[in-house]
Formats: structure tokens, C-alpha cells, sequence
């Protein structure tokens, strides 16, 4: 059995990281036999080294050797392309194809992304997986095979079971064996070294000099998130050596070439959408502010109307102490003694001659009325107010719906509606 550090240098992975070693290590054991492996890690971890290490230390070495990317292949038509077709079996079907799991026959398939998977063509791998049969799209015989599946995703599959989104049967038939791979941000001290192995790679692709990090260009790398992984490391090493025509890379000529470095705010886990309950609880809670504010501002046009009648501060703060209260909290005295000095300067001092505002030129008892008037305003309903307003403007413009609609602030179309709903 070769060693792990031989099985790095056969298949080009770099790395020390005992989670990496270990993953090695899995599928160097499960290698001889015929179990089904699930490979799972984020996208761009390399999950796609496992299969081939499997396959080349297997007794099916010399078989065929298929990787199909099952999120890349239409819904329509994956069937068609796992298991073959019979001629005519739909549209387009000109001749009878033979499908990836009659072609590798005796060798391996790497079904990468499995949680994209139809539920439809599910129940098709689980016969395979259970008995080695399947049946091509428009035909009726059964077909053996002898395919051994290694199958990769980067979903959860716990959670895609809940949403009915994967079989939980398959989900375990696949994952005789999980190997799973780490994310690059758990594996710090072989950052630097692959950024290295990429940079000379590069260098000797583009015919170049390769670029060098310095001390703090490396604590940067080390301390990015990489949700890439492998290949945004990798990217980012090609994107440096090409455009970079300094040879020596420091930390603020690196963090150009990643995506918020400067973020350092926790990583969001699961950004699942608000809830329908979630978007009536807030409107709940905003419908119940703006209650409150306009009742907080009745009871204020309330005080101001009774300190309008009685004209004396005291006797008002003695009535309504509750209200002042209610409307200054905790801090009412202030409050309060600073509202009744804005009062007191617009108020008609007794013995003055002439009125600092002049007011209208009405009886005592009309103001009065006038203040009753006010707070049966009040009571109206938008309904009301808006049909008035309407009214009124188009009265005023001799019912022109252009000039009545400018006035209003609303297209003419609006007024137009609102005359129809009105009947007016």
C-alpha cells in the first residue's frame, strides 16, 4: 500500500493538514473494496483528487474512469445522460445512446454535485446502488451494470433531506463511507505553501520571474476567509503574477486581489429570507408607533388648546398632570416650562396697546367654537378629509382635472379615479 506522502506526489496534492491526511488516509482503505463514498467540503477544496485516488488504487484501475458534474447536466435530459436511450424515446432521440453507467461498465463514476439531482432520477441510482440495474429512457428491459459510484456535494444533505429536496435512502446508501475534506481557512499553514506551488507554476506558464510575499502580505493571506478555498487561492496567485510588475508582493498591493479583506465582521452562517410572520410582525409593530405617535400628538394639541383658553400656565399644569406626564415623561418639568415659554411669546400681552401677532379679528366665544371645530376635525376619517380636499380643488379650478391634480400633488390619472370612486 503506498504511503500517503507517494499518494500527494502521484496526484499533485499539497499539503500537511492532519484533517487533509486523514481524508488521505480514508480513501487509501476504502481504495480495494466496492463500498459507495460520499466525499463532502465546501466548493473548491479539491473534492474531485478523492475519486481519482480511489479508482487508481482499486482493482478497477484499468476500467473506465467517468466524472460527470450532475448540476451541469439539464433536468431533462440527465437521464437520458446516466442511463442511455432508446431510439425515439422523445424528440430528438434519432438513434439509441448508450448511457455513462452501461459505458463504464466494469470502472468507476464520479457523480460530482449529487445534491443537484432530480428526485425523479434518485429512484433510478438507488437501483443501481441496490442491485446494479437500470433501465434506459423509452425501453423496457432491464439492464445489468457493474459501476462503482463515489459521489461528491458541498450541500448539507441533513438539510436537504428536511426540505424533501434528497432521498434520505440514497442519502445513506451513498455514504457507505463520508470522507470530508477541511475548508482552506482550517488549514493555515498550508496557505503559504500552495500559494508558493501556484506562483511557480505560473511563472513557468507565462515565462516570468515568480512573485514573492513578504511578512505581512502572508499574515494577510493567512488571515483571509477564502470561501473559495483552492481555487480562489489559486486565482488570486494568477492574478498577482500576471499583473503585478513588482516581483516582491506586500500586504496592500495583496489585498487589492481579495474581496473584502477589510471586513472583519463575523461570517453570516445561514442567510435564510424573512419569514411572511416575520414581515407581519414588524408591520404590527410600526402600525402601533404610528398609533402612538398620533395619539401623543392629539393629547399636545390638546394641552396647547387648554392653555389657549384658560391663558394661565399654572392652572393648566394643575389640570393636566397627567397629561404633561404622559407626553414629557420623566423630564417634564423642563420640558414643559420650555414649551410654556414658546406659548408665552406668541401670546397678547394684557397691557400691551397693539398685539405682537395679530390674530384674527373674532368674538371670544367664535374662538372658542373655532377650537371645538378643530378637534371635530379630528374625528373625521381620511375618507372624509380626502373627498373635501378633492372638492375644494376642483372648485377652485373650475373643474379642471390638470390644475386640480397639480395643486394636489397626484397625476391626473389618480384624480381621475378618485372622481369615478367618488362619484363626484
Amino acid at each position: 500500500m503506498e504511503s500517503i506522502q507517494a499518494i500527494k506526489q502521484r496526484f499533485g496534492i499539497i499539503g500537511n493538514d492532519p484533517k487533509l491526511n486523514r481524508a488521505i488516509e480514508k480513501a487509501i482503505q476504502v481504495a480495494p473494496t466496492d463500498i459507495s463514498i460520499l466525499v463532502t467540503g465546501e466548493s473548491g477544496v479539491g473534492k474531485e483528487s478523492i475519486p481519482k485516488i480511489i479508482h487508481q488504487l482499486s482493482h478497477r484501475k484499468h476500467g473506465k474512469y467517468i466524472a460527470v458534474n450532475c448540476g451541469a447536466i439539464p433536468e431533462g435530459t440527465i437521464d437520458s445522460e446516466l442511463f442511455g436511450h432508446e431510439k425515439g424515446a422523445f424528440t430528438g432521440a434519432t438513434q439509441t445512446r448508450s448511457g455513462y453507467f452501461e459505458v463504464a461498465d466494469g470502472g468507476t463514476i464520479f457523480l460530482d454535485e449529487v445534491g443537484e439531482l432530480p428526485l425523479t432520477t434518485q429512484v433510478r441510482l438507488l437501483r443501481v446502488l441496490e442491485n446494479g440495474e437500470f433501465i434506459k429512457v423509452g425501453s423496457s428491459k432491464v439492464q445489468k451494470t457493474d459501476v462503482r459510484i463515489v459521489a461528491a456535494t458541498n450541500v448539507n444533505m441533513f438539510e436537504a433531506i428536511k426540505k424533501e429536496k434528497f432521498r434520505e435512502d440514497l442519502y445513506y446508501r451513498l455514504s457507505t463511507i463520508e470522507i470530508h475534506l477541511p475548508a482552506l481557512r482550517e488549514r493555515k499553514e498550508d496557505i503559504h505553501l500552495l500559494f508558493r506551488k501556484f506562483a511557480s507554476d505560473f511563472a513557468s506558464k507565462y515565462k516570468m520571474p515568480t512573485v514573492k510575499l513578504t511578512e505581512d502580505a502572508v499574515d494577510s493571506l493567512l488571515k483571509y476567509r477564502w470561501n473559495g478555498n483552492i481555487r480562489q487561492l489559486r486565482n488570486v496567485a494568477e492574478q498577482v503574477s500576471v499583473l503585478e510588475h513588482n516581483r516582491t508582493i506586500n500586504a496592500f498591493a495583496l489585498q487589492s486581489y481579495l474581496p473584502n479583506s477589510g471586513n472583519h465582521l463575523p461570517a453570516v452562517i445561514n442567510n435564510s429570507s424573512k419569514s411572511e410572520s416575520d414581515f407581519s410582525n414588524e408591520r404590527e409593530i410600526l402600525y402601533k408607533v404610528l398609533f402612538d405617535m398620533k395619539a401623543d400628538l392629539n393629547d399636545l394639541k390638546k394641552l396647547t388648546l387648554e392653555l389657549m383658553k384658560n391663558g394661565s400656565s399654572s392652572d393648566v399644569q394643575k389640570e393636566n398632570e397627567g397629561l404633561i406626564e404622559k407626553i414629557y415623561g420623566n423630564d417634564n418639568a423642563s420640558d414643559y416650562e420650555e414649551a410654556i415659554q414658546d406659548l408665552e411669546v406668541l401670546a397678547i400681552p394684557s397691557n400691551a396697546q397693539e398685539p405682537q401677532i395679530q390674530e384674527p379679528i373674532i368674538e371670544q366665544q367664535d374662538k372658542y367654537h373655532f377650537a371645538e371645530e378643530i378637534e371635530e376635525e379630528e374625528t373625521l376619517s381620511l375618507h372624509d378629509k380626502e373627498l373635501e380636499l378633492i372638492k375644494k380643488s376642483l372648485e377652485r379650478h373650475n373643474g379642471k382635472r390638470k390644475l386640480a391634480a397639480a395643486e394636489l400633488g397626484i397625476s391626473e390619472r389618480t384624480l381621475y379615479r378618485k372622481i369615478k370612486q367618488y362619484d363626484l
